[in-house]
């Protein structure tokens, strides 16, 4: 799939770029050029001594923000595919600083659409979020607003050979500012803050939130949503598996927060499909539609279908909760 191709990466830096790139030299050969693209100089410096380019030859690091949209375009020279995870993602920090998370999260979208079109790149897969489903927070509405740029970038591709595709899934198990960090931390001090002990969420792991991205790189014909099947699990477990021994202080529910997250909502059931190991919601577009049910295997869900945190069909218990933590090497 990469041989002699180009990559890049925006928010490469951070938890799912640095993740992402580790499984890309593991699993894979052939690269042209892997890009690393984000605004942190300190991190970019980090990652270039521990895949220095003595042995990456292929992997470059380019300093900028999707912000800046000529600075972006400039790094798209020879690019074949764009990963974007560049993202404002902290729900009380966006409550607070609402035009910074506009200008990276909408406008940064909007900058990498329009780059794409005016170069040679051939897809692009954005990341979102379950906040975006029905979204209660600033970050939710900005990453909604984003994935309607992206998906409604096909409509303007012409006769290029480009398509957007979007991946949506839930909290990252230990990624940069989880909730199982915080616990850790809490555990030292015998007390752990939960806000709610009604409150869920979907669970998905670092690897796996990359093969979703990277199957969707290889199989999206452009306009899809694609969602994981994941589990869920009620915070309040997480919280035992953690630290099983500490006092539980309830604190409420921080600004735009929900006790429950969304992946699937229910009007986006009507223009949903199963494709078994994940859904795609595809924006009523009936010849997109049309391709897929093609394959026998591919039906419509139900109509009034939505796919909550709360209602799911599989909760992760203490102990998986546990299992999983070690094998993500967060404790």
């Amino acid at each position: 799939m990469f041989k002699n191709k180009s990559l890049l990466i925006t928010g490469g830096t951070g938890s799912f770029g640095k993740a992402l790139l580790k499984y890309l030299i593991r699993n894979f050969k052939g690269f042209k050029k892997i890009i690393i693209f984000s605004r942190d100089e300190l991190k970019q410096f980090e990652m270039s001594n521990e895949f220095n380019e003595n042995k990456y030859p292929f992997i470059r690091y380019f300093l900028g923000d999707v912000r800046d949209k000529s600075r972006f375009k400039r790094s798209l020279e020879g690019v074949d595919y764009v990963i974007h995870a560049a993202a404002l993602k902290q729900v009380p920090a966006a409550e607070y600083n609402p035009f910074e998370v506009i200008k990276t999260n909408i406008n940064g979208a909007q900058n990498i659409v329009e780059s794409c079109l005016d170069t040679n790149v051939k897809k692009v897969i954005a990341l979102s979020t379950d906040k975006a489903v029905s979204p209660l927070n600033l970050y939710g509405a900005t990453k909604l607003c984003s994935d309607k740029l992206f998906i409604s970038a096909n409509n303007i591709v012409g006769k290029r050979k480009l398509s957007f595709s979007v991946v949506r899934y839930g909290n990252v198990m230990g990624s940069r500012g989880s909730v199982i960090p915080q616990f850790l931390k809490q555990k030292e001090t015998g007390i752990i803050n939960v806000t709610d002990k009604r409150m869920t969420r979907f669970n998905i792991l670092m690897e796996d939130s990359i093969k979703l991205v990277l199957w969707a790189l290889k199989n999206s014909i452009g306009g899809e949503v694609f969602v994981p099947k994941i589990p869920s699990y009620r915070i309040l477990d997480l919280a035992r598996a953690v630290a099983p021994n500490c006092k539980i202080n309830y604190v409420g529910l921080r600004p735009g927060e929900k006790l429950h997250e969304e992946l699937i909502s229910i009007g986006e059931s009507y223009n949903t499909i199963d494709l078994k190991k994940y859904y795609a919601i595809l924006n009523f577009d009936k010849s997109l539609e049309k391709k897929y049910l093609r394959n026998k295997k591919v039906k419509k869900v139900q109509n009034e279908f939505s796919y909550s945190s709360g209602k799911n069909d599989k909760f992760l218990t203490t102990n998986e909760l546990i299992k999983l933590i070690k094998k993500s090497k967060i404790f």
